[in-house]
């Protein structure tokens, strides 16, 4: 079985703090891979501002010459509101020689128990939570079906948003630095991002 994580997003933009998150999930975890999965519809934010194929360009260019990186590209393929449970399923169906770990960010670590059909999600995955160093470890409340499908990757702290890149952007400022320099180069040449 082929040990490959999973990142889901919507990396609108992504951004060097993605890319971060995902080797040292790679590194931690010994993942095989890591493929990027950006979302159509997110379930618990606005709409995105760039297209769901701007979205994925961005992040083919991000990504492009890592060999153990890859787009996959099954939310943007389905219809409606992503949920981590329908695109895990779906991925083990296709690829039944892989074992899938979901990468989270230890702020989304506690919103687990919250998300969709989480206990059939845990029997099917495991999670790579990234800690921040400073951090309050908090993870002894979550429920006992949990604890043992966690595992935990440190996590550079880099202070770098998709958010501060949106405005940053309206406001006419510079990004770059903050993302792959082809993908500000994407940005700029299609537009994105501007008041």
């Amino acid at each position: 079985m082929r040990r490959t994580g999973l990142m889901g997003g919507t990396f609108d933009p992504i951004h060097l703090g993605h890319l971060l998150a995902a080797d040292a999930a790679r590194e931690a975890a010994n993942l095989a891979e890591v493929w990027f999965v950006p979302t159509s519809v997110p379930a618990h934010k606005p709409q995105p501002g760039a297209s769901g194929a701007e979205r994925r360009e961005m992040v083919e260019t991000a990504i492009r010459g890592i060999p153990y990186f890859r787009v996959e590209t099954s939310e943007l393929n389905r219809e409606g509101v992503s949920y981590t449970i329908d695109t895990v399923t779906e991925l083990q169906n296709a690829h039944p020689d892989r074992e899938f770990y979901w990468i989270v960010g230890a702020d989304m670590r506690n919103s687990l128990p919250t998300w969709r059909r989480i206990e059939e999600l845990a029997r099917r995955v495991s999670f790579i939570c990234l800690e921040r160093p400073g951090e309050p470890d908090d993870a002894a409340v979550l429920p006992a079906f949990l604890q043992p499908k966690l595992l935990r990757a440190a996590m550079p702290p880099i202070g770098i948003s998709s958010t501060d890149i949106r405005g940053r952007r309206r406001e006419g400022r510079s990004i770059r630095f903050m993302v792959p320099e082809a993908v500000r180069e994407y940005i700029e040449r299609k537009g994105l991002y501007e008041s």
